[in-house]
């Protein structure tokens, strides 16, 4: 399902990977057949932990996907037309054996999370949770208690939604603290409150006066019993423990709170509402000298970095010329034929690199050493590139650690952790690094190596860069300071490299935002554009300083942008490269309809997958694309980089990918 299957003659493309509402966590999306049928497995994930806890001594709550959910985030298949949330009646039975069987194991309560009741949901949605949640009701005793959760946002406009015979309702009260007493005055006449008080998403200490407030105002109109404190979400986003942090500034450390910290945080806040302050007084005392400690520390606050902020014109923001007048002067420099073949950045992280890598932090190679080796690994990179026959090189990113880790280590106003690592998919997790100041840039972070490309190779080559909403996005943002301020510092800091790879030869220069959809707020309106207008901002500041003849690209992982595509034309980037291999060309449609005058390049196969699409494959994508773009908008590239898959299935992939681009090239070109 999700890294599809190519073998012994059996050809499956993996399902589609989405991010988890606003976060940096991915899903597989299920997709649904007209004739869908569901059947309970035999031995279903939530059963056995349930029962694999309880033989430890543990009794656990179960949580499980609601049903409206699992359809509403769900799709049909390709050509399939059925609306998943149609299939809501087959799949409740299989919910009841679930639950009845958790219950016949010992389970007493489930957490049953509907986080889609933070969306504007369609009416067909709306109407599939009352009949749901009536039939869990119906069945009494017979299933756990069920405890409705919902994250990431109000349900202020959804209330009419909430089922009235449900044990417990979760809320956000980090997001949106604001609809605590409109919730409350919707809980049916037993229903607990789980008070979301304690930040999921984020690794900074609670305000344990503010939540401790928040929780009591809860208390006087539900009275003790019917209160639950408890994290905004689940505990997935956060590092496990900060016990594991040895090298952390004590300074620094002593404003966290990971996993762990935070269950300790929930019963502080607990004891504080039911036994009186004076029960934890030692701990809000310590809390509340964090709180003061982190607000007026120099490692917060950067004056020099605030007067920079203080002198951005709305001309700072603007390219020199029009992209007509831009497309002309890079095609002179650059000389691209039609349909121009790219990758999208990194190239293979080899066991070697790592390794070398790995090296230089243990102290065990000097830094010439490991600068020679990555000198070498770009060769090859570049030898590589001329063997396949693309049109515009990269070098590879060898020196790169994580797209946003390697910014931050160069950048004032970071700091990183050891040991704090986060689920992204599957297997797969990330170190964040934390934003815990203003932010600048002390010297050139990719010039050196962008530089030396230039100088062993004759074709263009593109300058890499992680745009200000992505470097934001993928850390641990600062929660004192708007999103929107720490932006604006990172695209500062970045404009100023783009500016330095200009002048260092680079003629080309990609400037990456593939976290600008999921920053997106979950709900139309004041707040989503005000954010969309900030984002924007940040991307044509860090890249309106260049000349006419340097292009400038962007690129963005997953093709959902049609209720926001007004602010990707806006940021006005020469070149846009979308992750596009696993979705329905029609999606394109909105370039035809919005007449985008500017380049574009789809991505023609998936890079999460180690499956090798064939030519013939590639060949059809790119027909599939130039029904809804033009020959000379289009260009040809893979979803993403290349960096977690192996040699050999890249050069397979990209040589099928090159040779498909000259046959359209051939065609087109007479």
């Amino acid at each position: 399902m999700g890294r599809g299957h190519q073998k012994e003659g059996v050809d499956v493309p993996s399902m589609e990977m989405v991010k988890w509402f606003d976060s940096n966590y991915h899903y597989v999306k299920p997709t649904f057949q007209n004739n869908q049928t569901f059947k309970l497995v035999d031995s279903p994930k939530a059963l056995v932990e349930f029962k694999e806890a309880k033989e430890a001594g543990i009794t656990t709550r179960p949580v499980l996907v609601g049903p409206v959910s699992f359809l509403h985030l769900g799709k049909a298949d390709r050509d399939q037309s059925v609306d998943p949330i149609d299939l809501l009646e087959k799949l409740l039975p299989v919910y009841e054996q679930l639950l009845a069987r958790l219950k016949e194991a010992g389970a007493e309560t489930v957490q049953i999370d509907e986080p889609v009741l933070v969306f504007d949901l369609p009416a067909k949605t709306k109407a599939a949770f009352k009949p749901a949640y009536e039939k869990f009701a119906g069945l009494g005793d017979k299933i756990p208690k069920l405890v409705f959760t919902t994250y990431f946002g109000d349900i202020v406009h959804n209330l009419d939604l909430l089922p009235k015979d449900v044990y417990g309702v979760h809320v956000d009260l980090v997001r949106n603290p604001e609809q605590l007493q409109t919730v409350i005055g919707a809980l049916g006449p037993k229903t607990i409150l789980s008070a979301g008080v304690v930040d999921g998403r984020n690794i900074w200490k609670t305000n344990m006066k503010s939540a401790i407030e928040i929780v009591e105002s809860a208390v006087q109109k539900l009275g003790k019993d019917r209160v639950v404190v408890a994290t905004s979400s689940s505990l997935l986003h956060t590092p496990h423990t900060l016990a594991s942090e040895k090298k952390l500034d004590a300074e620094i450390a002593d404003w966290f709170s990971f996993a762990c910290e935070k269950a300790v945080e929930i019963a502080v806040i607990a004891r504080a509402v039911t036994e009186g302050p004076a029960a934890v007084r030692g701990q809000l005392e310590a809390n509340a000298k964090s709180m003061q400690s982190r607000a007026t520390s120099n490692r917060t606050n950067n004056p020099q970095v605030k007067e920079r902020q203080s002198k951005v014109t709305e001309q700072d923001h603007k390219r020199k010329s029009e992209f007509t007048t831009r497309i002309t002067s890079q095609q002179k420099k650059l000389n691209l034929p039609l349909f121009p073949t790219t990758t999208i950045g990194s190239f293979p992280q080899t066991k070697e690199i790592r390794a070398q890598r790995n090296k230089l932090t243990k102290s065990e190679i000097t830094a010439e050493e490991y600068d020679k080796f990555i000198e070498k690994e770009i060769r090859d990179n570049v030898k590589i590139q001329e063997e396949l026959g693309l049109d515009v090189f990269v070098h590879g990113e060898p020196e790169r650690n994580d797209m946003v880790q390697y910014f931050g280590e160069r950048l004032d106003g970071y700091t990183f952790t050891t040991h704090a690592w986060v689920q992204s998919y599957g297997s797969r997790c990330v170190r964040p690094p934390i934003i815990v100041g203003d932010i600048s840039r002390p010297a050139p972070m990719t010039v050196k190596e962008s530089k030396y490309a230039v100088s062993v190779s004759n074709k263009p080559m593109k300058g890499m860069l992680t745009g200000p909403v992505t470097c934001l996005r993928w850390s641990f943002p600062r929660d004192d300071v708007h999103q929107s301020v720490q932006a604006q510092q990172l695209a500062l800091a970045l404009r100023d490299e783009v500016v330095d790879l200009e002048k260092a030869g680079v003629d080309v220069i990609q400037v990456d935002e593939p976290a600008l959809r999921e920053g997106l707020p979950l709900r139309s309106g004041k707040e989503r554009d005000a954010y969309l207008d900030w984002a924007v901002k940040a991307f044509k500041l860090s890249t309106s300083g260049v000349e006419d003849s340097t292009q400038i690209h962007s690129h963005f992982c997953y093709s959902e942008f049609q209720d926001f595509f007004h602010a990707i034309a806006a940021l006005d980037a020469d070149v846009l490269s979308i992750e596009n291999s696993k979705s329905d060309a029609k999606l394109l449609r909105v370039f035809v309809d919005s007449a985008y005058p500017r380049h574009i390049g789809p991505g023609v196969y998936d890079i999460h997958s180690p499956r090798v699409p064939s030519q013939e494959e590639i060949k059809y994508r790119i027909e599939e694309m130039l029904r809804y773009l033009k020959p000379e908008q289009l260009w040809i590239d893979p979803d993403c980089g290349l960096k977690t898959r192996q040699w050999k299935e890249t050069k397979e992939a990209l040589t099928n990918m090159v040779n498909a681009a000259k046959e359209f090239r051939a065609k087109y070109s007479k």
